[in-house]
């Protein structure tokens, strides 16, 4: 399946449509494996620079593929730029409510609450990480595609400035924003991380990836911890 075929293909159906708040851009698209529980769960963050134009309609076939592995999976919305909340600190608020809504009913949708993994796509891969930072409870975090240095992203004016649309300002404007919002300055010692990105990536955001891997590396040597192991996040 190429890319194109992603972003025009219908998704595959989900299970069900959940809400975990009151907007109608607050709710969960469930796909549950077919065998017995208790299930791996993944909460996984769809991209699009934080814009409302962006849905997570074209994540539903990787949802899919990983339900069909055994993996139960909660595709999530959220309000972003455009709707009303949307934007810093309403996004990362709603990320943070439907991943305590999924930990709190493990029971009826048959989880095993310690097994839970966050992945999030390109911006979403900025959401997936400060998650893991926020909610110690989550010890399983992956980035496909991150939009992870914030500042390196607002220095190179990725997608026309995303970066300050969704934090309402400029670094030296808003450093509390950049302080709670940016991977790089976050400290994520409880919970394992993949940082995964294609070398062929044309949105630029590919660029920011450097910085984030050797940072974490070197915080990991002045802790004197050893380098993870390649254990699968399920």
């Amino acid at each position: 399946m190429s890319a194109e075929d992603i972003l025009t293909q219908p998704q595959p159906p989900a299970d069900a449509r959940v809400p975990y708040g009151a907007d109608p851009n607050q709710f969960l698209e469930v796909r549950l494996p077919r065998a017995k529980g208790p299930h791996s769960a993944l909460l996984n963050i769809h991209g699009g620079f934080w814009r409302a134009k962006y849905d997570l309609a074209h994540t539903g076939h990787l949802c899919e593929a990983l339900r069909a592995s055994g993996v139960a999976t909660f595709n999530v919305e959220y309000r972003r730029i455009g709707n009303a909340g949307g934007g810093w600190p309403g996004t990362f608020e709603d990320i943070r409510s439907a991943y305590r809504f999924v930990q709190q009913e493990h029971s009826r949708f048959h989880l095993d609450p310690d097994r839970s993994v966050v992945m999030g796509h390109s911006a979403g891969g900025q959401l997936a990480l400060c998650l893991a930072a926020h909610e110690t409870s989550l010890h399983q975090s992956i980035s496909l595609a991150g939009v992870v240095d914030l500042k390196k992203a607002f220095a190179l004016h990725l997608s026309h400035d995303a970066v300050a649309e969704f934090l309402s300002g400029k670094p030296d404007a808003v450093p509390e924003h950049y302080r709670e919002a940016d991977p790089m300055e976050l400290s994520i010692p409880h919970a394992r991380q993949w940082l995964l990105h294609g070398s062929e990536d044309d949105n630029g955001a590919a660029g920011v990836q450097p910085r984030l891997c050797h940072a974490k590396k070197r915080r990991r040597a002045n802790r004197g911890v050893a380098g993870d192991s390649a254990r699968r996040p399920f």
